[in-house]
């Protein structure tokens, strides 16, 4: 399944994005339904907080009083970090049931108002963030939620920041502008990037990037680290380091909008044991691709052992964010040659102006075709001069 995380601050909107894309067909997974069920009356977690907040945070009829219990649960570090201990265990036992009980080629959207603070965003495929000013949000909750301007500003400064929730979003929704114009930007969002994201994670299937170059975005450098904060979940202890590699990784290069990523592992071996984990995480396999072009190395003159230059490639199944996963084997020719040539560039503004040009040429050569003719056009430019770089880097 396609797990999405969505998530922003109170008052934000994100139970309006919810709606639509639940009747768009996802399956929704409401953390804030599932912290009232876990805290009913007759739970377990209702007497827990009884047992720690005392009962003033009770209602009449013996359910729980949530402003009494916000009152004091939001009043300091402490306190707060006694909620989430009682509640957090609770709620994610809950939320693998019902991630369980989905179906396998489901699109599954977890609204959590805490994913930031819980560092949950690299376990999902993708990150929504509802984005709306704070102020905006205080106004809102004062005016639709009879929340008290002092509660308002109390829960928002408990929460994660703006800038923290933007540094994992993979897809921030502007929601400050009028009631509804956000609407169509998801009905947008789940036609032409969520479903096909699921159908090929499904299937297996790297999304494709285009051969054209593109002014270099500042944005590169977060959107690699999104990936790599992925990768490392589901390589575990089999990565020894994950790298931003190629042109997205040298700042102000024009370069294709693809992120191209290399993990380090000990061997091939674990490089293989990874297929499955990275397929699950929306990166499967190119099986076409074996190894780097060979160039001529210590030992092997003509560059003609392959063994050399073995390697994995994996895609990313987003067609939103094409990018490249390359695993290769710690020491080896290739693995060296992807850091050290990103070194090169970021630190030789020469270099950086001579490998545009040959990219330039390389996206001419390519234009007008289409599939493994275009690329054999792009590279065939590319490839001579990679080959000429590995002797000057020598």
């Amino acid at each position: 399944m396609l797990r999405i995380g969505l998530t922003g601050g109170m008052g934000a909107g994100k139970s309006t994005v919810a709606r639509i894309l639940a009747e768009r067909g996802a399956v929704l997974i409401d953390s804030d339904v599932i912290a009232r069920e876990v805290v009913a009356p007759g739970t377990e977690g209702l007497a827990a907080l009884v047992a720690a907040f005392g009962d003033d945070i009770l209602a009449e009829d013996g359910s729980l009083d949530r402003p009494a219990l916000a009152a004091r649960a939001f009043a300091d570090d402490e306190s707060r970090a006694t909620l989430n201990s009682i509640t957090h265990p609770l709620v994610g036992k809950r939320t693998g049931e019902l991630i369980s009980a989905a179906a396998p080629d489901a699109i599954l959207v977890q609204d959590i108002p805490l994913l930031v603070e819980n560092g949950l965003a690299p376990l999902m495929n993708l990150v929504l963030v509802v984005d709306v000013e704070a102020e905006t949000r205080i106004r809102r909750l004062v005016e639709f939620r009879g929340v008290s301007e002092i509660d308002a500003r109390a829960r928002i400064s408990a929460q994660a920041t703006d800038e923290q929730r933007r540094a994992v979003a993979d897809v921030l929704l502007d929601n400050n502008g009028a009631p509804g114009a956000i609407d169509a930007v998801v009905h947008r969002l789940w036609d032409e990037r969520l479903v096909p994201f699921e159908q090929n994670k499904r299937t297996g299937s790297p999304a494709k990037g285009e051969l054209r170059l593109v002014p270099a975005d500042p944005d590169w450098a977060a959107q690699a680290q999104r990936i790599i904060a992925r990768l490392w979940v589901a390589c575990g202890a089999a990565a020894q380091r994950i790298d931003h590699i190629g042109s997205t990784a040298v700042p102000g290069l024009d370069a294709k909008d693809v992120i191209d990523i290399q993990i380090t592992v000990a061997d091939m071996a674990a490089a293989d044991g990874l297929l499955t984990a990275l397929a699950e995480a929306g990166f499967p396999r190119k099986d076409d691709v074996t190894d780097d072009n060979p160039k001529p190395t210590e030992g092997d003159p003509a560059g003609a052992d392959h063994a050399l230059w073995t390697k994995r490639l994996h895609g990313s199944a987003d067609p939103g964010r094409p990018a490249n996963v390359h695993i290769r084997a710690e020491g080896t020719p290739g693995q060296r040659f992807a850091l050290e040539f990103r070194d090169w560039l970021r630190s030789d503004a020469a270099a950086r102006a001579e490998y545009l040009e040959v990219k330039r040429e390389a996206e001419a050569k390519a234009a007008g075709l289409s599939g493994a003719a275009a690329a054999d056009a792009y590279y065939g430019v590319k490839e001579p001069w990679f080959d000429a770089a590995y002797e000057r880097l020598r």
